[in-house]
This record gives C-alpha cells, structure tokens and sequence, in this order.
C-alpha cells in the first residue's frame, strides 16, 4: 500500500529542514585574526645593544604601532577576536611585542607581553564636541548681545 503525501507537507518539511540548518550555522565560533608578531626566530636574531631602529625595520618590518615620542619603541600587536551568533565579539588572545631603543635609536630591550599580562582595553574614538554646533547663527547672535559692553568697544 502506497502513501500519498501532498507536496505542500513535503515542501514545508524540506523549509524546516532549511531553517533549522541555517540556525545552527549561525551559531557556529567565527575567529578572525588582526594585526602581526613577527616569529621567535625574528626576534631572536635582534640583538639587544647592537641592533638600530632601521635595521629592526629590515628584518621584521614596520611595526603596527610606536610610541608617541620621537625616541619610544616600536609595538607589534596580533589580537585573535571569536565571533559566536549575536553574541559581542570577544578578544580570544592578545599578544604585544614591545622592542625599546634608548636615545641612540640602538635596540634597549624586546619584551612579549600576552592578555594574561593585562587586561583588554577598548579602544575607542572620543571627539570633543563643540557647542557650536547645536546654535543656530541667529541664536549666536542674540546670544552675544547680553554681553555687549559699550566700555570694551569704546577703548576705555
């Protein structure tokens, strides 16, 4: 004896099917990998004392980072952040190569520093608004009238 299903159940079953593979896909870990470390080989070939800034360039390339003043280091950072479904992206591991030169630009010091070593900063983009900016020009303008002193104009 043969069953007759519609082609209405078979397509929403297939339909379901979709749904529940496309769900579970979403909720699979998503890694991307930002910035560079340059290898232990790379850095145990800098030689502290001996090394310059230029020759450092030569054999890791600029770094992704320095410091603010003109004699600071140079900063390798490589951050790996898991995506997981909707879920804020989270920082997996950190790793910060830190390479100093002392006032000679000659190589002082290398130091690798990983997320264990510190604690994960947010790095965000803070801009001082202006009060400018929500004034209208004849607002400024009325605005400054209470402050008009005839003293100040005539030179007294």
């Amino acid at each position: 004896m043969t069953v007759f299903v519609p082609p209405l159940k078979t397509g929403l079953r297939a339909a379901l099917a979709g749904i529940a593979l496309l769900a579970m896909a979403g909720c699979v870990a998503i890694y991307r990998n930002h910035g560079y470390v340059p290898p232990e080989d790379e850095l145990n070939a800098i030689k502290v004392g001996v090394d310059t800034r230029d020759t450092v360039l030569e054999h890791i390339g600029p770094p992704s980072s320095s410091g603010v003043l003109q004699d600071s280091g140079f900063y390798y950072v490589e951050s790996r952040m898991r995506h997981y479904g909707p879920t804020e992206p989270k920082v997996v591991s950190r790793e910060v190569v830190a390479i100093n030169f002392d006032k000679r630009g000659v190589v002082s010091g290398v130091q690798r520093y990983g997320l264990e070593d510190g604690k994960v900063i947010p790095l965000q983009r803070r801009v001082t608004s202006s009060s400018i900016e929500d004034k209208t020009f004849l607002r400024q303008l009325l605005g400054n009238l209470g402050r008009f002193n005839p003293a100040t104009a005539l030179g007294e």
